[in-house]
């Protein structure tokens, strides 16, 4: 088998930046339609939402605004601008409250309380690339939904990239935020069953 010269190095990536991603929806080269992410610079395709990751979206979506819909913004697979190279779509983020309702830019890091990701098929990718994505970025609390088993990873803290306190919540237990923080504060004592929310 030959081998390759050392001088011959491998071929690097091209990675995006957001304001590349947003022209090529404007100009029609990724579809309106089209579910697709921007993650660290690479268009990621997001898997078709399956009628149960729907339904959670909406129950988990209902009891939220029936907690705290007076005081904080409930963003339904809505843009987060990250950085210039990532702008995911999580299933739900919980912003802070504002007037003009984010009509002037997406939301930012500063602006999330707590993003939560329902997982039909995309656990794995989530738990290993949009996780750490979030725990670089400061984002105070993550909660990943296995759609199937309703058990739910729940990260806190972010410290240094990564997240200080993680642990599995079992469907029969309390889904409850990490308690209050800076910013945070309308989440306090806001907790949830998720075996019991859906019939």
């Amino acid at each position: 088998m030959a081998t390759l010269p050392a001088d011959i190095s491998a071929p690097s990536r091209h990675r995006l930046t957001v304001a590349d991603y947003r022209r090529m929806g404007e100009t029609g080269i990724i579809a309106a339609e089209g579910r697709v992410e921007l993650i660290d610079g690479e268009i990621i395709d997001m898997s078709p939402i399956g009628s149960l990751h729907a339904a959670l979206v909406r129950a988990i979506t209902k009891f939220l605004e029936s907690r705290i819909g007076g005081i904080a913004l409930l963003g339904v697979q809505d843009p987060l601008a990250l950085d210039d190279v990532s702008q995911p779509q999580p299933d739900i983020a919980v912003l802070k409250s504002r007037q003009d309702f984010y009509s002037t830019a997406h939301p930012g890091p500063a602006d999330v309380m707590l993003v939560i990701e329902v997982a039909d098929t995309s656990l794995a990718f989530d738990l290993s690339v949009k996780v750490p994505l979030y725990a670089a970025h400061g984002i105070p609390e993550v909660w990943v939904i296995d759609a199937a088993t309703r058990r739910a990873h729940r990260f806190c803290r972010p410290e240094g990239g990564r997240y200080a306190e993680q642990d599995l919540v079992e469907p029969t237990e309390p889904l409850a935020c990490g308690g209050a923080m800076a910013g945070r504060e309308p989440l306090a004592g806001v907790s949830l069953t998720l075996g019991s929310l859906l019939p």
